[in-house]
């Protein structure tokens, strides 16, 4: 079977499912239809052997995963169906579609193998786009580093790019500043050439002018007659309010420029966050550890904690609280997206003395001797002790 066959059967009405059926319809169709045009139930009948070779050659198309991609593939390239000039004969000059194809088997990616091969057939309705259209722009990335509060509260950044654009000194032209391009006299200004094998025509950029579709005679001393050139611009970036470090930010539309029209790229931007000497962060929570005495920790208190960007609130320490517990303080956090504000959770460290008064160890020595019965180690040595 040639690959002109394979583009021009319709091996969904053949077996009669939908271009969506699932593997599991096929088969049941396949079956169902074999059993009536088997040959062995139709003896002397040729209607239904040719009837049933198609059935086995569609099944054995549609139940492959890999054949029926690169089958559906095919067809889209051709709006579901193609006619070679003269088909029916393999094409004037006995051209066979499978010299151009080289086989429908190896079909890989988007488009598959056929999608690159087809690029450009009659006149670039293949796979790939004319180089006389327009061109989206490069997508750039870029880095940034800020400062914790600026990460915080959200900042405007100043970014220079650099990446190559259209020459600033021939405006993209590739002429010599007092001179013009001139219309290609071999494409006449498509950026396309015809190559013609029999029945067929193959495009590709005109050897002439690679494609521009314009012929420079002086060319621009800076970018050579390419009209692209490498040049630098600062732009204006907003960082919104509650970026992380290491987060990758997309801004639409600032990438490098297009050609001929086309749209401009993305610009990405990863962010580096400094750290801040007193607070941390956990997600849209701050965090922050706060000293605390070991009477306070013990009888209670309340204490002044300090807060991102404003005055100080108060905590309350209850009696008894032990060293690493977190308290948390609603909503003075890290904006959320939807306008909410994360929490400020507070981690308190009680502090032993290092240097005491004559008054005060006599303090802990009385206190001591209260608790002389009590030993927390306790509960811990007799778990150890019965393991």
């Amino acid at each position: 079977m040639s690959t002109k066959d394979y583009l021009e059967k319709d091996y969904y009405k053949v077996l009669g499912v939908s271009k969506t059926a699932t593997p599991d319809e096929i088969k049941k169709s396949y079956r169902k239809l074999a059993r009536k045009y088997h040959p062995d139930a139709n003896k002397g009948n040729a209607a239904s052997e040719e009837r049933f070779k198609e059935i086995s050659e569609a099944h054995s198309v549609l139940s492959d995963t890999k054949r029926r991609k690169e089958y559906d593939e095919a067809r889209s390239l051709f709006g579901g169906g193609f006619r070679a000039p003269g088909a029916g004969g393999g094409g004037a000059g006995g051209f066979d579609l499978g010299d151009l194809f080289g086989g429908a088997g190896t079909g890989t990616g988007t488009g598959g193998r056929l999608g690159d091969l087809l690029g450009g057939v009659f006149g670039g309705g293949g796979g790939r786009t004319s180089q006389t259209r327009p061109r989206r722009g490069a997508d750039v990335e870029t880095e940034t580093s800020l400062a914790f509060g600026d990460a915080i509260d959200g900042v405007t950044v100043s970014l220079r790019l650099t990446g190559e654009g259209p020459c600033q000194t021939c405006h993209g032209t590739g002429a010599k500043a007092g001179t013009v391009p001139r219309v290609c006299p071999t494409c006449e200004g498509t950026g396309q050439a015809s190559k013609n094998l029999g029945s067929f025509a193959f495009s590709e950029p005109c050897r002439t002018c690679r494609g521009r579709g314009l012929v420079v005679d002086d060319p621009c001393p800076v970018c050579s007659g390419s009209g692209r050139a490498m040049s630098s611009r600062t732009i204006g970036v907003r960082i919104p309010a509650g970026v992380a470090d290491g987060q990758r930010i997309k801004l639409k539309g600032k990438g490098a420029p297009g050609e001929r029209g086309g749209p401009a790229g993305d610009l990405y931007v990863r962010v580096h966050v400094t750290p801040h000497p007193v607070f941390g962060r956990s997600g849209h929570n701050l965090t922050v550890n706060v000293p605390v005495t070991f009477p306070e920790a013990a009888l209670g208190a309340e204490v002044k904690v300090p807060a991102h960007r404003g005055a100080p609130v108060s905590v309350r320490i209850p009696a008894g609280t032990p060293n690493g517990r977190t308290f948390r303080v609603r909503g003075k956090g890290v904006r959320r997206s939807d306008g909410t504000n994360g929490d400020l959770l507070v981690t308190v460290q009680v502090q032993v003395p290092q240097q005491m008064t004559a008054q005060a160890r006599q303090a802990l020595e009385s206190f001591r001797e209260a608790t002389a019965g009590e030993d927390p180690r306790d509960a811990l040595l007799q778990r150890a002790k019965n393991e």
